[in-house]
Formats: C-alpha cells, sequence, structure tokens
C-alpha cells in the first residue's frame, strides 16, 4: 500500500532495535537479517481441493498476508502442491507431518519451504541427510517446528513437562543434525498454548542461535482470548527485537488471523499503519450509543486504502481533543456530532449522517492529498 502524505503532524513510535539474525528467503519474501517482518497464517481447506484453497489463500492476501502454509497429511494433498504453487499469489508453505517422503515432494513440488515437526515423524532423523540435500539442490528453507503437544517422549520425560527448556532442546537438537550436512538455511518455530512459556522459550532461542524466530502462540483460542495471548507474547517479545515472523493462531476464519497480526505489528510501529478507528469505550457521559457508531464507522471505512486515523468520540471531555489529534474525528453529543478534519471544526451533522460526513470527508481529504480544508461538508 502506498501512504499518501497528508500534510499532518505525524510523531511515529520508537521502532524496537531488532535481533540479529540470519536471513533467508521464503520466495521471494526475505525473513530474519532486518527484513521487515512477515505475516503468516494457515489455509482450512482442504489442500485437494485446489480452487477453494486458491480462493482463501487470496483472500489472506487481501488482507495483508504474506506467507501461506497448507497441510500436507496425505498423498493426494501431496499430488495437489504443484496446482497450488503455480496460482498462489504468495509463498507457499507445505505443513509436513508423519511422512518425512511429502517433504521431496512438496520441494518438487515449488514449496518455498518446507515446516517440518520432528515429534511427529517417526525416524526423522534419519532422513535428515536426505532431506537437507534436496533442499539445498532446491533452494527451499525449512522451518523446524516445535510444538508443546507433539514433543519427543524422550524431552518429555527428561524435562517432565514441555517446559521452555524442553522446547529449545527439542528445535536446536533438530538444527545441529541438519548443521552436520553443512544445511543452515533454517527458522525455528517453538510453540505453546501459553504465552509465558512462549515468551521464555523464545528468550532462550534468542541467545541460542542466529536463526530466524518464527513466533507463535500455538492453540491460542477463539478470537477474542487468542488475539490477547498472541498480543502479549508477540508483542514482549518483538518489543524486544526477537521474532522475525508471525502468526497469529485464532480458531476463526485465517483472513482474521492475519488483520490480528497485522495490527500487532503496526501497533509496535513494525509495519505501516492502515486505516486506524480511535473510539472510547463508553462511559456515563455519552449521549450517543458510541459501541454502535463505531461498528458503523469501522463496516463504512472496511477495504478503505489510506492509512488514516479516524476518532469516533461520545462525549465533551475527551472527544474534541482526541478528535482534533486524528485525520478525521467526530465528537458527539444532543444527537450530533461536530466533524473534524486535520484539528479544524468543519461542521455540525445529525447523528444520523455522521457516517456518511466521515466517508465524504475521507474521499476528500485524500483526493485533496491532506490540503487546508476548506467549506462544509454536507
Amino acid at each position: 500500500m502506498t501512504a499518501i502524505d497528508l500534510g499532518l503532524p505525524a510523531t511515529p513510535p520508537p521502532v524496537p532495535v531488532r535481533r540479529r539474525s540470519r536471513q533467508i528467503h521464503v520466495g521471494g519474501v526475505p525473513v530474519g537479517g532486518g527484513a521487515p517482518i512477515p505475516v503468516q497464517t494457515m489455509t482450512t481447506t482442504l489442500t485437494t481441493d485446489v480452487d477453494a484453497t486458491l480462493r482463501q489463500i487470496a483472500e489472506v492476501t487481501a488482507a495483508g498476508c504474506d506467507i501461506i502454509r497448507v497441510a500436507v497429511p496425505s498423498q493426494d494433498d501431496a499430488d495437489a502442491l504443484p496446482a497450488l504453487t503455480a496460482k498462489s499469489p504468495i509463498p507457499v508453505i507445505a505443513d509436513i507431518h508423519f511422512q518425512p517422503r511429502y517433504v521431496f515432494q512438496a520441494i518438487d513440488a515449488g514449496c518455498a519451504a518446507i515446516r517440518v515437526n520432528p515429534g511427529n515423524i517417526k525416524k526423522f532423523d534419519d532422513r535428515i541427510a536426505d532431506i537437507a540435500n534436496a533442499a539445498t539442490a532446491a533452494g527451499v528453507p525449512i522451518r523446524i517446528g516445535v510444538n508443546a503437544g507433539s514433543l519427543d517422549p524422550r524431552l518429555l520425560a527428561k524435562h517432565s513437562a514441555a517446559t521452555p527448556e524442553a522446547l529449545v532442546e527439542s528445535a536446536l537438537w533438530e538444527c545441529s543434525l541438519f548443521e552436520e550436512h553443512g544445511f543452515t538455511d533454517l527458522k525455528i518455530a517453538v510453540k505453546h498454548h501459553d504465552p509465558l512459556t512462549v515468551i521464555a522459550a523464545n528468550r532462550l532461542l534468542a541467545e541460542e542461535c542466529d536463526y530466524p524466530l518464527h513466533l507463535g502462540v500455538t492453540e491460542a483460542g477463539p478470537a477474542f482470548q487468542g488475539a490477547i495471548k498472541s498480543a502479549v507474547a508477540f508483542g514482549i517479545l518483538l518489543a524486544e527485537g526477537i521474532g522475525d515472523t508471525i502468526r497469529v493462531s485464532l480458531s476463526t476464519d485465517p483472513v482474521e488471523q492475519v488483520k490480528a497480526g497485522c495490527h500487532i505489528l503496526q501497533s509496535l510501529g513494525l509495519r505501516p499503519r492502515t486505516l486506524e478507528i480511535v473510539s472510547c469505550p463508553g462511559c456515563g457521559r455519552l449521549q450517543v450509543d458510541i459501541h454502535k457508531l463505531a461498528t458503523q464507522v469501522e463496516a463504512a471505512f472496511d477495504g478503505f486504502p489510506h492509512p488514516l486515523r479516524i476518532a469516533v468520540m461520545g462525549c465533551v471531555v475527551n472527544g474534541p481533543g482526541e478528535a482534533r489529534e486524528a485525520d478525521l474525528g467526530v465528537s458527539c453529543g444532543n444527537g450530533k456530532g461536530q466533524i473534524f478534519r486535520g484539528g479544524e471544526v468543519l461542521c455540525t451533522v445529525p447523528e444520523s449522517q455522521i457516517v456518511e460526513a466521515l466517508l465524504d470527508e475521507a474521499l476528500n481529504l485524500t483526493e485533496d492529498n491532506g490540503s487546508t480544508p476548506g467549506g462544509e461538508c454536507p
């Protein structure tokens, strides 16, 4: 997205100093080494349903997804990979469990990277030489994905639980096996449903290696709970400079996972902001249904292509000040809304016309490229 100059003062948030990591390339997307942090998600369609999977990939791409992962649990899924990689607008990662032979088929199919879960692949370590040679020849990186729910039984016995130390030991052991064959085009993910465990594990990894790290709170939960858990873990780690890709794992449509990931990065100054709505939570001073109004404004601006900040405020205490700080804003009271643009009052409209007035002024603002407001809004 190309941001326009709105001519308004901006104080960008301080950007965290990133951990120094080596860089790999997932298709055309650089990961690590100071590159912008990509947002990933995973399709929920049957991989064998190529048309449905491609439609979902198109939807998440439009929402801001940079890399997509698809499940490959069967031979039929592996057979579908060439059609997916040929038409996907973003790099495809093949997610391999249980059967190492699908790794080779995914590489041949043109997948941009391979995710393997060593704890779920019997005799996986015995195939590492062959996998490393095939991946090297094709220039395909490997993601070592260690999950608490599928940790190697030997490590569970040693640590008594899926502790941060157990997750890290598993990941680094698998990396060492690849390193024995000269393969270091690796990315690591250590996931747990508990955000504090995710934080501790990734801090340990950041100290022990320079591989790029993929952040995820696995099985995070439904949208509300899962987004909070992910934001807590990612926010702390990313603010410390730890993390090179992210995936918000919610029990929702993958589009919502992508949106949550993008918003987390935007909140930390790690991705250019898109349209942002600032709205008050509500209190006894309200003279408007602020929850309804904010929802209506959000729906009206869904897909708006310019990075505006719009304030929707419900009373005169903080409303005028917040509205002046935004690119556009409304301060409500007594069944009316005072519309602000660039810190100046444009007009007052009935409550029923607030959404229309904001949308009209957003279009005027972007067309005027931030020129001084003039005239009155409809």
